[in-house]
C-alpha cells in the first residue's frame, strides 16, 4: 500500500500515513492513531491449505484510546461487513470507547482498491479477513497501551463471518500471531452456511453470537444448527436472536428495505469436501457465486429496540469476560 492514501474511518480523514489527520467526528477519545497492518491476499483455498504465498498488501486499522495515561487498557477489534466501515462500526466504537475499551477498527477493502462487494463477493475470499484479523491481533498485542491478553474480536455480516471462524483452532494455528489469542468472540448477523473440516475444534474462550429473527440476507437457522454442534462439543458459545430484526439492525444510517443488487446466498449450504475446496452440497460441484443458489435483494434495516438490547448485552458480556471495573 502507498504510504499516502486518503482514508476515512470513524470522522477522520488523513493524507498519509503519519500525515495530517482532521476529526470531523463528534467522538470524544483521548487519542486517535492509525497503524498499518501488514497481511497478504488470500484465495479462499489458499488460505483453507494454509499456502502463504499470497499478494502481499498493507491494509489500516484505527486505534481509538478513550483515556491518556499508561495504563494497559482492553480492546476489541472490529471487523466491518461487506459495504466497508459503517455507521454501524462507528456507533459500537464510542459505545465501547465511552465503556472505557479501546476499539481498533481494520479496514480490509480500501488497500485493496475494493469499495463494496456487497453486489460482488468474489472481490475478496470470504476467508480473507479472518487472515486480516490475526494480522491486526499482532499489531494490537504489542502497543504499550493495549492489555495484550484482554482483546476481544467483533465484526459485522462479512466480518461477523471472519469473526466466528477465526475461533477455530486449526486457522489459528496456521495464521495466528505467536502469543497472542483472542480474549472472546462476538460475530453480529454472520453467515454460518459452511460447515469446514474441524469446526467444531474452536477456541474455548467465550462465542458470542448475535443475530435477527427477520434476518433474510443471512438467515439464522444455520448459525442455530452450528451454536447446537458446538455446545454438544462442550464449547462456550451462546447465540442471542433479536425478534423483527433485519440484516445488519444495528445500523442507525440504514432504513429497512430491500438491496435489490446484494448479493445473499440464503438458500445455499456450503461444505469443505475435501480439504481446502469448498463445493455446493447439493450439487457436490465447487462453489460459486453464479450457483443458482445465489439471489440477490434481501432486506436490511435498523432496529433501535435490537440495537439497545444487544448493546447491552454486549457490555454486560464484556464486563464479565475482561474483569472491568
Amino acid at each position: 500500500m502507498s504510504t499516502r492514501f486518503r482514508l476515512a474511518i470513524f470522522g477522520i480523514t488523513c493524507l498519509g500515513f503519519i500525515g495530517l489527520c482532521a476529526p470531523i467526528s463528534s467522538a470524544q477519545v483521548a487519542r486517535t492513531e492509525l497503524h498499518a497492518i501488514p497481511t497478504l491476499t488470500l484465495s479462499d483455498h489458499q488460505f483453507l491449505i494454509g499456502d502463504k504465498n499470497g499478494t502481499p498488501v498493507t491494509i489500516a486499522g484505527a486505534l481509538r484510546v478513550p483515556r491518556l495515561g499508561t495504563d494497559r487498557l482492553p480492546a476489541v477489534i472490529l471487523v466491518h461487513g461487506s459495504g466497508g466501515i459503517g455507521g454501524n462500526v462507528d456507533r459500537w466504537s464510542q459505545e465501547l470507547n465511552s465503556f472505557g475499551l479501546a476499539t481498533f477498527v481494520t479496514d480490509s477493502f480500501t488497500a485493496r482498491g475494493i469499495q463494496s462487494t456487497v453486489a460482488n463477493q468474489a472481490l475478496l475470499g470470504r476467508l480473507n479477513m479472518i487472515l486480516d484479523s490475526y494480522r491486526a491481533l499482532g499489531v494490537l498485542a504489542a502497543h504499550p497501551r493495549i492489555d495484550p491478553k484482554k482483546i476481544v474480536l467483533m465484526g459485522f455480516s462479512r466480518g461477523g463471518q471472519a469473526t466466528l471462524y477465526a475461533s477455530l483452532k486449526r486457522f489459528e494455528q496456521m495464521y495466528g500471531p505467536e502469543g497472542a489469542t483472542f480474549a472472546a468472540y462476538a460475530p453480529f448477523y454472520a453467515p454460518c452456511f459452511t460447515t469446514y473440516i474441524g469446526d467444531e475444534d474452536v477456541s474455548d474462550k467465550p462465542i458470542r453470537l448475535f443475530h435477527g429473527t427477520a434476518d433474510n440476507y443471512v438467515p439464522v437457522a444455520p448459525c442455530r444448527a452450528y451454536v447446537e454442534r458446538l455446545r454438544k462439543a462442550g464449547k462456550d458459545v451462546m447465540l442471542t436472536e433479536y425478534p423483527d430484526a433485519n440484516h445488519a439492525f444495528d445500523n442507525p444510517l440504514l432504513k429497512v428495505g430491500p438491496a435489490p443488487q446484494a448479493q445473499t446466498t440464503r438458500r445455499c449450504t456450503m461444505t469443505e469436501e475435501p480439504a481446502g475446496t469448498i463445493i455446493n452440497a447439493v450439487t457436490k460441484q465447487p462453489f460459486t457465486m453464479e450457483d443458482p443458489c445465489v439471489e440477490r435483494g434481501p432486506n436490511l434495516g435498523y432496529n433501535a429496540a435490537a440495537t439497545a438490547a444487544a448493546t447491552q448485552a454486549v457490555k454486560e458480556f464484556l464486563q464479565v469476560t475482561l474483569k472491568l471495573n
